[in-house]
């Protein structure tokens, strides 16, 4: 079931003790690129897509507060896949830091190192069976009104991460690395900040 919501989630939407969460962007620098729809769902086959618009369209750009206080809820898990972008192009559109979260890219990229596929759509594949078809990925997330396709594409990047994080961190404990993993996580807000900084290129961490 997939449910679009404009400018903010509903008063009555709870997510319990933790949220698979996903963005739709006009392109891949946050810094520059207008955030359009975060996808969120609890793991129940339920996607909840809230469209972010700003005034000129209509909308009400960062003013969400439903949906800025469940981003930095303390007591909620934040499951993303690539979160180093999802919480950066958060931080820059609504000014709110995600935390806790944990990512599955990172998770595939500590433990799947038999493999360099850790793409969503691979991950999926080879943990969990589910074929997702990325033929929305590149669309227009801009425009007023989406089409039921970007929605349902939309919705199959949260509706599997519950699952997938699920076996990554049965994984991460038999390979002895869930630490390192979640050592990561504490960090993503702050990388995600930095990224935003222009930190990614030259990256502070090399020589």
């Amino acid at each position: 079931m997939i449910r679009l919501h404009r400018h903010d989630l509903p008063d009555d939407v709870s997510f319990g003790s933790s949220v698979a969460i996903d963005t739709e962007t006009m392109g891949l620098d946050p810094r520059r690129d207008r955030l359009c729809l975060v996808q969120l769902s609890a793991g129940d086959g339920t996607a909840h897509c809230v469209q972010i618009l700003p005034e000129r369209l209509g909308g009400r750009g960062a003013d969400c507060p439903n949906l800025k206080r469940l981003l930095a809820d303390p007591a909620v898990l934040k499951i993303f896949h690539f979160a180093r972008f999802d919480v950066a192009a958060l931080y820059n559109a609504l000014g709110v830091v995600v935390a806790p979260v944990v990512c599955t890219k990172i998770a595939s990229k500590l433990v799947r190192t038999y493999t360099d596929r850790h793409g969503l759509k691979d991950l999926c594949r080879d943990l969990l069976g589910v074929d997702l078809s990325k033929q929305q990925q590149s669309s227009d997330w801009g425009q007023a009104e989406l089409t039921p396709e970007q929605l349902a594409y939309a919705a199959s990047d949260v509706l599997h991460l519950h699952a997938l994080w699920a076996r990554l961190k049965a994984l991460l404990e038999r390979e002895g690395r869930l630490d390192i993993a979640e050592a990561c996580y504490h960090f993503l807000p702050m990388r995600g900040r930095l990224d935003l900084l222009g930190y990614e290129d030259p990256d502070i961490f090399a020589h």
